[in-house]
């Protein structure tokens, strides 16, 4: 009996206990959840404030936004307003404008038409008085008819008669006068030119002032100087353009040509090949290069000792050249550069006797023939070449003047200008001092080379043998040996309509092709 009741009572405690623990729970859960609650309240009062502090600054945001919104807006407004008042402004002062142009327009038109009409008027008022002249004539016709027993063509042709008349004894009179004054000029002028003839004629003064004799050491050395087949001949005369004669004069060679620098390059390159002993074609262009160097090179130097002579300084380099390449001209058979420096010194001369700086005289008279040393191949007088090029190399202009004028290419202005003319006269009218023969004989020579280089495909030409044969050399690359053919007849023709000239001239046209390599 014990035991159940044990077991009883155990039940009975655990379930009291459990009680106990139940009610301990469920107080500890309600505190629990009071404090939950508690919570949960005092989160949701800071939510609420939270959110009201959110709503205030929102709304306090969007007022500003509306505020700065408003601002902008009523900016651009004002501005839109300024810029359309501004537009009526300028359209107001268009249609001022415009009103303006329109009264004026309608105000000339008014004028025009006012001009019209009284232009119509005027124009009757014209007719009237022309009616009114007209009568007046057809009177005045009438009485002098009446007065004079004379009809108007019966008048004319009494007047025409009398004109007639005058002017046959004015004709008679002056053909008289003409006459006389044409039998004396004749006259005087048969007389200089006979004078003229007698006292600068010479046979053998061409000869002289176009050849050159070259000494030779033995007749032996004529056969070197040929060649075999004459190949050396020829190669001395397309080198040189000058033509060498060959012939019974013992121990000597001729050299033929009208150009001075050319005979003297000859000259010079044959003693050389002679002295040299080695004499063929390569041999020949080689000397011939050098020695056209070494002659323009004194060239310079001849150009340097006449303005030292003279005594003008800084004259251009370029012009110094010109004025040695005037070694090698002449002019009616004057040597230019002699002639120059004689104008020079007879400028001088008169500038100090009239008290005008004697070294611009001097300057603008050595000067004033440069242009003969280029007049070959610029077209023009050679004066004004002359000036041109004293113009492009820095010379004053009253030096310029000078030389222009010295053949009244342009009247002289100046004091200088007639005494370069003066002194230039004085050199070449002086007696022997020039001789035409030679120079209209030279310029025969330059024309036809010049026609020759005047083709396309001419490399080079040369007038030989006294201008009875011109020989010209072809580029090769640039013509065919059938334009070769071709090239000569149409340079013949061309010299026969362009030139005057004795006999025939014999044109020579060669096209040589040459092939040139070297061994290494």
């Amino acid at each position: 009996m014990s035991t159940p009741l044990a077991v009883i009572g155990i039940i009975a405690a655990l379930l009291a206990g459990m009680a106990v623990g139940y009610l301990v729970r469920l107080k500890q859960a309600k505190s629990r959840l009071q404090s939950v609650e508690t919570l949960t309240q005092r989160l949701m009062d800071d939510a609420r404030r939270e959110a009201d502090t959110l709503k205030k600054e929102a709304l306090l945001q969007a007022k500003d936004q509306i505020y700065q919104m408003k601002l902008d807006f009523e900016s651009e407004t004002k501005e839109r307003r300024s810029e359309l008042n501004q537009f009526e402004k300028r359209l107001a002062q268009k249609e001022e404008l415009l009103d303006k142009k329109t009264q004026s327009v309608e105000s000339r038109e008014q004028d025009h038409t006012r001009r019209e009409l009284a232009l119509i008027e005027r124009e009757r008022g014209v007719e009237e008085q022309r009616g009114k002249y007209d009568h007046l004539v057809a009177q005045e016709k009438e009485t002098l008819e009446r007065i004079a027993n004379l009809t108007e063509d019966q008048a004319r042709a009494q007047l025409i008669q009398s004109i007639e008349d005058q002017a046959r004894h004015e004709a008679a009179k002056t053909i008289k006068r003409v006459e006389q004054e044409t039998k004396e000029a004749s006259a005087k002028k048969s007389q200089e030119i006979l004078a003229l003839a007698c006292k600068r004629y010479a046979g053998d003064y061409a000869v002289e002032k176009t050849v050159s004799v070259v000494t030779l050491p033995s007749d032996e050395m004529k056969g070197r100087i040929i060649g075999r087949e004459g190949r050396n001949i020829r190669a001395i005369e397309a080198a040189t353009g000058v033509d060498l004669i060959i012939d019974d004069t013992p121990e000597a060679v001729i050299l033929s040509g009208f150009n001075p620098m050319r005979r003297e390059i000859a000259r010079i390159s044959l003693e050389r090949l002679i002295a040299d002993g080695r004499i063929h074609p390569a041999r020949i262009e080689e000397v011939v290069k050098k020695v056209t160097t070494e002659v323009e090179a004194s060239i310079k130097e001849a150009g340097e000792q006449a303005t030292f002579d003279v005594g003008v300084h800084g004259i251009h380099p370029e012009i110094v050249k010109l004025i040695g390449r005037l070694r090698y001209r002449s002019s009616y058979a004057q040597n230019v550069l002699q002639h120059s420096l004689e104008v020079a010194f007879l400028c001088g001369i008169m500038a100090s006797e009239l008290g005008i700086n004697p070294k611009h005289a001097k300057r603008a008279g050595l000067l004033h023939d440069i242009g003969k040393a280029v007049d070959h191949e610029i077209e023009g007088p050679h004066a004004v070449i002359g000036a041109d090029l004293a113009k492009r190399h820095g010379e004053k202009p009253h030096i310029i003047h000078a030389i222009q004028a010295h053949h009244e290419d342009v009247p002289p202005e100046s004091v200088l200008a007639v005494l370069v003319q003066a002194a230039d006269a004085l050199s070449g009218a002086r007696p022997g001092a020039r001789r035409e023969m030679l120079e209209s004989y030279v310029k025969r020579l330059e024309d036809l080379e010049r026609i020759a280089n005047s083709f396309t495909g001419v490399s080079n030409s040369f007038a030989i043998q006294a201008g009875r044969e011109v020989r010209i050399v072809l580029e090769a690359e640039k013509t065919t040996d059938d334009q070769a053919l071709l090239l000569s007849h149409d340079i013949a023709r061309k010299i026969e309509e362009e030139m005057m000239y004795p006999g025939q001239i014999k044109v020579t046209v060669i096209r040589e092709t040459r092939a040139v390599d070297f061994a290494k």
